[in-house]
C-alpha cells in the first residue's frame, strides 16, 4: 500500500491548486507546476468547480465533511476534501464489516445450527427433548425454521416429549451494544443473539374494523405463542389518517405487543415492525409453531441452556451462503446481520463466548490483513448504529478498492451495493444517477454518508466516499446533497 502521507500530499496539492483556479488566481499557479501535472490540473479544475459547487447546496451548510473520489483502475486521486477526516459514517461502517466477513469466511461459507436429542427417534417417532445448538447463523426466517422441522420429519420425528433446549452461548449476553442508548422496540434496534428468527424482529398487521369505533383487527406474523396482543386499537372515522402506537414488554418467557391509538374506516391497513426483547425464545416459538405445522407434536417447555457436542446428532441445518448473507444486510442496511457477523468474526476458543471487543478487533485485522490504514480510525460495532465509531472517507474507498481488486471479495460486495434508483436502500433516491452509481447508504440523525462506484457518462469509472457530520438543515436536505453529488460526479469525469 502507497504511503499515506506522501499520497495526501499529493492530493492536497492538486486540489489546493484547483481551488485557486476555481477563483481566478490560479493561472501562474497552475503554470508553476512541470511538463504533465500542470495538464492534468488544467483538465481536473471544471471538475473539481462542480464538485465544490455540489458541496457548497444549503443541505450540506456548517457540516464536517469528509470527501474523496478516486479513477476506479488506477486509484489517481480526482478530487478531495479532508479525505483523511475520520468522521461517524453511519451505515457505511457495514462496508467494513462485508469486506471482514468475506476475507474471513469466504464467500461461500454457511452458518450450521445442529438439532440433537439424547438419543434417536424410538419406533414411534418420539424424543425426549429437541436439542438446538446455535452457530450464529443471522438470516434464519419462518421459512427456513419450517425447512428445518420438515427435514426432521422426513427423519423420523413425531413427538417431542419434554420440550426444547436452545444453547445460543457462542455470543455473550450483550444483546444491544452499550453505545446504542437508548434502545427502542423499533426493528433496525433488533437485538443481537447467536440463535434468531426473522432478523429478531416481527411485524404488526393492524386494519379498521366495520364502523367507526369498532376495535381495530390486529394480526401479527408469525402468529406464535410467545407475543400476545394487547389491542387497544380502534377505528376511527373515515377520511383520518391512521395513529397507531405499538410497543412490546416483555413479560419472563413471553412478550405483550400492545397496539393503541387509532385507524380510519376504510383504511387498507398498515404493517408495522418491531423487535423482539429476547431473541432466543422467540426463535425456539418460532421452531415450535413450524414444527407442528409439520405434524411434530411439541410438549413441555423451552429452556435455554449448554448443548453438548457429544448428544446424537439428528441434523446439520446450513443456512444460506455468506455471499447471500452479504447482499441482504448491505442493500437493506439490516443492522442485526451486521453484528451478528461482527460477533461470528470475534469467536475464538471453545467456551469462550464472541463479543463486540472480539469482533471489532477481528474486523481490523482482517481490513489490515488486505493493506488498509485503520491507525486513524475507531470501530465500535458492525453495523454503524454506534455514534463511536469514526472512519474517513480515504478509509472507505481503501476498503471498496482492496475488495474490488480482489477476485474472491470483489463480485460479492459490487453486487450488494445499493443500485440508484433500482433496489435496497437507494430504491428511492439518487434518481438522477440511475444504473449509474452502486453505492452504501448511511443514516443516523445528523450523520449521512454515500460510499461506492460510478460510472460517468464519459464511461470512466470512479470509487468514492463522501460523508457528512452535523449539518444544519436536516436529515433529509443532506440526503439530496449527498444524491446531488453523486449525479454531479458523474458529469464531472
Amino acid at each position: 500500500m502507497p504511503g499515506r502521507s506522501k499520497r495526501g500530499s499529493r492530493a492536497r496539492l492538486l486540489l489546493g491548486l484547483l481551488l485557486v483556479s476555481v477563483t481566478g488566481c490560479g493561472a501562474s499557479r497552475a503554470s508553476a507546476v512541470p511538463g504533465g501535472a500542470a495538464s492534468q490540473v488544467r483538465a481536473l479544475e471544471p471538475a473539481a468547480a462542480a464538485l465544490e459547487r455540489a458541496l457548497g447546496v444549503p443541505g450540506l451548510r456548517g457540516a464536517a465533511l469528509s470527501v474523496l473520489v478516486v479513477d476506479r483502475a488506477s486509484g489517481a486521486v480526482l478530487f478531495e476534501r479532508d479525505a483523511n477526516r475520520a468522521l461517524l459514517p453511519a451505515s457505511n461502517q457495514k462496508i467494513l464489516t462485508a469486506v471482514a466477513a468475506l476475507a474471513a469466511f469466504g464467500p461461500t461459507h454457511r452458518f450450521v445450527t445442529e438439532v440433537r436429542a439424547p438419543a434417536p427417534p424410538d419406533a414411534q417417532g418420539r424424543i425426549e427433548r429437541l436439542l438446538v445448538r446455535a452457530g450464529g447463523d443471522p438470516a434464519l426466517t419462518s421459512e427456513q425454521w419450517w425447512r428445518l422441522a420438515a427435514d426432521l420429519r422426513a427423519l423420523g420425528v413425531r413427538e417431542i416429549a419434554d420440550g426444547l433446549v436452545i444453547d445460543d452461548q457462542i455470543f455473550d449476553d450483550e444483546r444491544w451494544h452499550p453505545s446504542w442508548q437508548p434502545v427502542s422496540a423499533r426493528a433496525y434496534h433488533a437485538p443481537v443473539s447467536a440463535l434468531t428468527a426473522n432478523y429478531g424482529a416481527f411485524r404488526v398487521r393492524v386494519a379498521p374494523g366495520a364502523q367507526p369505533g369498532d376495535p381495530a383487527l390486529v394480526h401479527l406474523d408469525p402468529p406464535v405463542a410467545y407475543l400476545e396482543v394487547s389491542n387497544q386499537a380502534v377505528t376511527g372515522p373515515r377520511g383520518r389518517g391512521p395513529a397507531l402506537r405499538v410497543d412490546r414488554v416483555a413479560l419472563g418467557d413471553r412478550e405483550r405487543v400492545i397496539v393503541a391509538g387509532s385507524i380510519p374506516q376504510g383504511h387498507e391497513g398498515r404493517d408495522v415492525y418491531r423487535s423482539v426483547a429476547h431473541p432466543s425464545r422467540y426463535a425456539a416459538a418460532v421452531l415450535r409453531l413450524q414444527l407442528e405445522a409439520n405434524g411434530i407434536r411439541v410438549q413441555g417447555p423451552t429452556r435455554r441452556g449448554a448443548v453438548s457436542a457429544e448428544a446424537p446428532l439428528l441434523l446439520e441445518f446450513e443456512g444460506h451462503e455468506l455471499s447471500r448473507l452479504v447482499d441482504l444486510f448491505v442493500k437493506n442496511s439490516n443492522n442485526m446481520i451486521a453484528e451478528a457477523l461482527v460477533k461470528s468474526l470475534g469467536r475464538g476458543a471453545e467456551g469462550v463466548p464472541a463479543g463486540w471487543r472480539s469482533g471489532t478487533r477481528a474486523v481490523r485485522e482482517q481490513l489490515e490483513g488486505l493493506g488498509v490504514d485503520l491507525r486513524d480510525s475507531r470501530l465500535a460495532d458492525g453495523s454503524g448504529l454506534s455514534r463511536d465509531n469514526r472512519v474517513s472517507a480515504r478509509v472507505l474507498v481503501d476498503v471498496l478498492r482492496a475488495a474490488d481488486a480482489s477476485f474472491l471479495l470483489g463480485p460479492e460486495l459490487v453486487g450488494s451495493l445499493p443500485i440508484a434508483g433500482r433496489d435496497g436502500t437507494l430504491r428511492k433516491r439518487a434518481a438522477a444517477s440511475l444504473d449509474r452509481v452502486r453505492a452504501k447508504t448511511g443514516l443516523l440523525t445528523g450523520v449521512t454518508g454515500l460510499s461506492g462506484l460510478a460510472q460517468t457518462r464519459a464511461e470512466r469509472k470512479v470509487v468514492f466516499s463522501i460523508l457528512a457530520n452535523d449539518y444544519r438543515q436536516g436529515d433529509r436536505a443532506a440526503m439530496d446533497a449527498l444524491d446531488g453529488f453523486a449525479a454531479a460526479l458523474l458529469e464531472a469525469f
